[in-house]
């Protein structure tokens, strides 16, 4: 009888490790859909820019990216990506945005895409590849010259400085 129950015990614990990895890989494909919905490519991109119709570009990188590569799309505007976080109006629901990084995967653009989704914002998009996507594809890029801090207003904040 002990052999039967550890058997069971056994099955039941190996039945739940199964089901859990099954729901983890659910919720990841479902996470994988999601982004597909909201990514651009750079050519889509180029072409909704060239075609003139009104798009919000926000380069979201972090400011030690920004400092090792200090150029930005043409038209873009820049947004420190704690910034955005903090505060999601910063993104503009009335028209089409496109967020864009230089993380490996778009990390720091999906990281504030999934904040913009959560405030109903749904004319938002990652630039698939980022800035280095665009670049890659011989697209133009401008000298960034602003001033900016390696530490976002929000960091600083939250640190007491």
């Amino acid at each position: 009888m002990g052999n039967l129950s550890s058997i069971l015990i056994l099955a039941i614990a190996l039945a739940t490790v199964v089901c859990l990895m099954a729901g983890v890989w659910i919720n990841r494909g479902r996470k994988q859909e999601e982004l597909e919905r909201h990514s651009i490519t750079a050519e889509e991109l180029h072409s909704l820019l060239a075609s003139n119709r009104e798009v919000l570009v926000l380069d979201v990188r972090q400011p030690l990216d920004l400092l090792a590569y200090p150029e930005i799309i043409p038209g873009a505007r820049r947004i420190p990506p704690d910034d955005v976080l903090e505060n999601p109006s910063l993104i503009s629901k009335e028209k089409d945005t496109v967020l864009y990084c230089t993380c490996p995967s778009d990390k720091t653009s999906r990281t504030v895409l999934n904040r913009a989704l959560a405030f109903q914002f749904f004319a938002v998009r990652v630039l698939k590849g980022g800035l280095a996507g665009w670049k890659e594809n011989g697209y133009p890029v401008e000298p960034y010259n602003e001033v900016f801090h390696l530490y976002s207003r929000t960091a600083s904040h939250k640190a007491g400085l």
